[in-house]
């Protein structure tokens, strides 16, 4: 099994079914689990070509209105030429659901196979303290400080109150998400998303998971207002979400001048293994 890039939101793993390899994606971010279609596809089907095999099932599950299986991602894993390639995948509930339109022999093994796959989900959907004492294991690994750790748990809670307003709001999970952070980012910080990334140096890695402690609290501070100014005002589309948004973060902007106006640096262009060595340092030079 191979892993690509541990500070990234998504990565990319290859599991082994029966000697076959099976390309799976883990969203860190979302808590979930993505598999490859088409590999899939070649366990069951044992096809000599799943690609066509795929597009004839999912052409026939579309003429059914089988949307829960061919409303699919795609994502860009390794492929056998080794690039990077977009690859329609499926959680493992629209994976499982697959399993359902392909008679196969394999079908049952494989659902228990997916089961243990799955299993960390599963578990920590029952009990959330797992996925808690999993992220602090992974941060620890990756060598941040507890300090750090304890404000990274908080963002995500803070996060995920503020997507559950947009959700009820109206706003759509993918590209509607993405634009009106971009503009949170925007509005606190004078930088997008991604010139935010480039200022750190970053490619695929996540932005929060290389933030200082100042800058994890300055945006939970833009997404903690912008998740109490919804409440109060109650939007019901993109457009007015977004002008919440930008009240937001203008709270969290206004933090940021305050700050730098006493000689505070509040942006900074370290990355997550500058300020690990940073922490590391201070916290030997206590000892």
């Amino acid at each position: 099994m191979e892993e690509n890039n541990k500070n990234s939101v998504l990565q990319t793993k290859t599991q082994i079914f029966d000697n076959s390899k099976i390309r799976s994606v883990w969203d860190r971010e979302n808590e979930k689990w993505y598999f490859a279609i088409v590999d899939v596809v070649a366990v069951l089907t044992e096809s000599a070509d799943p690609f066509a095999y795929w597009r004839k099932l999912k052409q026939r599950l579309k003429e059914e209105g089988n949307e829960s299986v061919t409303n699919c991602h795609a994502l860009k894993i390794l492929a056998a030429d080794g690039k990077m390639r977009m690859t329609d995948v499926g959680d493992v509930e629209q994976i499982l659901r697959l399993i359902q339109s392909i008679p196969s022999k394999k079908a049952e093994p494989f659902k228990l196979w997916l089961s243990k796959v799955g299993s960390v989900i599963i578990d920590e959907a029952s009990d959330p303290e797992l996925a808690i004492d999993r992220a602090i294991r992974t941060y620890r690994n990756l060598g941040y400080s507890e300090s750090w750790i304890n404000q990274r748990l908080k963002s995500i809670e803070v996060r995920k109150n503020l997507t559950d307003e947009w959700e009820r709001s109206g706003v759509k999970q993918g590209r509607e998400y993405a634009i009106l952070t971009d503009l949170m980012y925007r509005t606190w910080a004078g930088m997008s998303a991604k010139e935010y990334k480039d200022f750190k140096g970053l490619k695929k890695e996540s932005l929060r998971d290389n933030m200082t402690n100042v800058e994890l609290i300055l945006n939970m501070l833009a997404e903690v207002s912008a998740t109490e100014i919804s409440k109060n005002e109650n939007p019901e589309n993109l457009e007015q979400s977004a002008e919440i948004a930008v009240s937001g973060a203008e709270v969290a902007r206004d933090a940021r001048k305050s700050l730098e106006k006493r000689g505070a640096k509040t942006i900074s262009s370290k990355n997550a293994k500058e300020i690990a060595d940073q922490q590391n340092l201070l916290e030997e030079e206590k000892n």
